[in-house]
């Protein structure tokens, strides 16, 4: 087993087995989607009307609260998942109240762009900061078939266009390599996007959920899809934002801008990791891999300071470290909770 290094943490907060303290918070706030790509909600598994009813998702008052009791952990940055957030109806509205929530420094949001255009100002003046757009091809015709059928790449591109000008800047656009799937389609993304100030980042294949028929030979490692990128653009690396930044950053050496690759697969960062995820109906999950959810909506009844009570509980017998495992007999056959679930 590989030695997974400290953290040092200044947090008065709780810290798990691994001293990792609790900084980051990703909630889903619907767990239905317009796509059914198939890394993460293929249609072979998952039909159509896949949804839960309203009453078994987070209200919009529980998710503040919620939202809150994390911070009073740690957590200083949330970034809003689903399925496809923009979904939610009203979403506008629960990010203005939490953009007032103190502590809460940073608020960011995955999509998949279809929906963005029409609700792009209107995130921007609510108090989203920052965004993310999932764009695994420019090709129509490949983007089609990864998306199950239900995507159209020019909507999407549409939708960045409108976040800009919304005043959106550096979007991240994240986009999930398949070797012999969509590896054609990296160069010309990366063609499209540089100098324009959005950072493309690469994301390996990954055995999330136990639906998506994932398997080594499928996965493109990082160090590869680099070698193959320098050769058409020189890059230099770069220092990390921030401690537990989950995209290896570089740079342009021609000044066009950055990239960034996460490499959970080949290069697992799984001691900087300070993530909490929690579903549309109030389960927290530890990791991206882990299988059972603890309901935090008993808590939530009862008030922010049993739900304080609960995660800490919870966080402090954290042990997950699934992707330094992978492979090993102990865990090659556990179930995985599905990312559509908990976003990824």
């Amino acid at each position: 087993m590989n030695k997974l290094p400290a953290v040092p943490s200044t947090s008065t907060g709780p810290l798990d087995q691994l001293r990792r303290p609790l900084r980051d918070l990703r909630l889903s706030v619907i767990e239905a989607c317009n796509f059914r790509c198939g890394y993460c909600m293929p249609a072979d598994q998952v039909p159509d009307d896949y949804g839960l009813d309203n009453a078994s998702r987070l209200s919009f008052d529980e998710i503040e609260t919620l939202v809150r009791g994390f911070v009073e952990l740690g957590v200083s940055k949330l970034r809003l998942t689903g399925g496809e957030p923009l979904l939610r109806k009203g979403l506008p509205a629960l990010i203005e109240r939490l953009a007032r929530i103190p502590g809460l420094d940073d608020i960011a949001l995955t999509t998949n762009g279809s929906l963005l255009a029409r609700q792009a100002a209107a995130l921007r003046d609510a108090g989203l900061r920052r965004l993310t757009v999932s764009l695994d091809a420019l090709d129509p015709d490949v983007f089609s078939m990864l998306s199950g059928g239900r995507g159209n790449v020019a909507d999407v591109l549409a939708g960045i266009d409108a976040a800009v000008a919304a005043g959106f800047e550096r979007i991240k656009i994240n986009t999930v390599v398949q070797r012999g799937v969509n590896e054609q389609e990296l160069l010309p993304l990366l063609a499209h996007f540089r100098g324009s100030g959005h950072v493309v980042r690469f994301i390996e294949f990954m055995d999330v959920g136990n639906s998506n028929g994932w398997a080594m030979e499928n996965m493109l490692p990082s160090a590869e899809l680099r070698d193959r990128i320098a050769q058409r653009w020189p890059l230099r690396p770069l220092q990390p934002n921030y401690v537990g930044e989950v995209a290896n950053r570089y740079a342009y050496e021609d000044g066009a801008g950055e990239i960034g690759f996460v490499s959970s697969v080949s290069a697992p960062f799984c001691g900087d990791c300070h993530r909490a995820r929690v579903s549309a109906d109030g389960r927290l999950f530890t990791c991206l891999f882990a299988g059972e959810g603890t309901d935090l909506r008993p808590a939530l009844a009862q008030g922010r300071e049993a739900l304080v009570t609960a995660v800490a509980a919870r966080w402090q017998r954290r042990d997950d470290h699934y992707s330094e495992l992978r492979g090993q007999a102990a865990v090659r056959n556990r179930k995985h909770v599905e990312m559509y679930l908990i976003g990824g």
